[in-house]
């Protein structure tokens, strides 16, 4: 299995081609290819390579699919005895964003599968 750990929007993140992540917002338009450089670490079916911080020649590429909102976090401050209360919310700005494939050094480590669609059967009829 192919992974890799990639640094965005402050957070460590893994990630593996063919699966979509939601991370902090990037500010480019959907449908766009997005190249991360911030890479930690790679496995490559048991070959490992580690950053001392970041591993040399890595690259992470995604697609971004949509930006959306994260569910709603509700801070409530109170203090009791002095009528005070406070009630806020937040909802942070998130990308989703789908991986495409894991580059080191130029060459293709892992890539996301295409979907192939089969081909119907061919059947032979029988004229009489």
């Amino acid at each position: 299995m192919t992974y890799a750990i990639i640094e965005t929007g402050g957070k460590q993140l893994r990630v593996e081609p063919g699966r979509f992540y939601d991370i902090e917002l990037l500010h480019v338009e959907e449908n766009a290819e997005v190249t991360i450089d911030k890479v930690l670490f790679v496995n490559n079916d048991g070959d490992v390579s580690i950053g001392q911080p970041l591993v040399a020649g890595a690259t992470v590429k995604g697609t971004v699919m949509r930006h959306l909102r994260g569910r709603k976090v509700l801070v409530y401050k109170m203090k009791p005895k002095k009528k005070t209360r406070k009630k806020r919310g937040h909802r942070q700005e998130i990308t989703r964003l789908m991986i495409d494939s894991i580059d080191l050094n130029g060459t293709v480590i892992g890539a996301k599968k295409e979907e192939s669609t089969p081909e119907p059967a061919v059947t032979a009829e029988v004229v009489e």
